[in-house]
C-alpha cells in the first residue's frame, strides 16, 4: 500500500491521476485533500456515494496500479 507520506511527496504527479480516476472530484476537492489518504477517502465516499470499504477498496486498487509509477 502506498502510504500517505508517499502520496503527500508526490502530490503534484498523484493529484493529476488521482483527478483521471475520479473524475467527480472537484479542483476544490483535489485542493482540499492536499494528499492525504483519510481525505481522499472521505471525497471519494461523498462524491460517490461508497461506503467506507468500498471507498478503501477503490483507493487500494489505485494504488496497486499505480505503485510502480516513476513518480
Amino acid at each position: 500500500m502506498m502510504n500517505k507520506d508517499k502520496l503527500s511527496n508526490n502530490w503534484n504527479q498523484s493529484k493529476i491521476k488521482i483527478k483521471e480516476k475520479w473524475n467527480k472530484l472537484t479542483d476544490d476537492d483535489i485542493q482540499c485533500i492536499e494528499g492525504r489518504r483519510d481525505l481522499l477517502m472521505e471525497k471519494i465516499k461523498k462524491r460517490y456515494g461508497y461506503s467506507k470499504d468500498e471507498a478503501e477498496k477503490e483507493i487500494k486498487s489505485w494504488e496497486d496500479h499505480n505503485k510502480n509509477c516513476n513518480w
